[in-house]
């Protein structure tokens, strides 16, 4: 089987800025597995992206991993849910 192909790189963690806006404290660790973990079940099969923000893809899939929108993967994503689940 070959390696997996690095495809880019998802900046899939919330900034600052978000966390300064809803005004509570968070397990900001937990809140971003969370969101790679939900982000990891909207790519197609053979497509993965690390902790680190590095999305990999099997050779067969690398063009379609490429052609991703990931602004748009995020977006369908319930944040609010995620920090609502991972509030201290």
């Amino acid at each position: 089987m070959a390696e997996p192909i690095e495809v880019g790189i998802v900046p899939y963690t919330l900034s600052a800025d978000v966390y300064e806006r809803v005004g509570a404290d968070f397990d900001t660790e937990a809140v971003d597995d969370a969101i790679l973990a939900r982000l990891n079940q909207l790519v197609p099969a053979g497509i993965v992206v690390h902790r680190n923000g590095k999305a990999f893809a099997d050779p067969d899939v690398a063009d379609i991993a490429r052609g991703i929108d990931w602004q748009h993967l995020l977006s369908r994503i319930d944040v609010d849910q995620i920090l609502a689940d991972h509030s201290r």
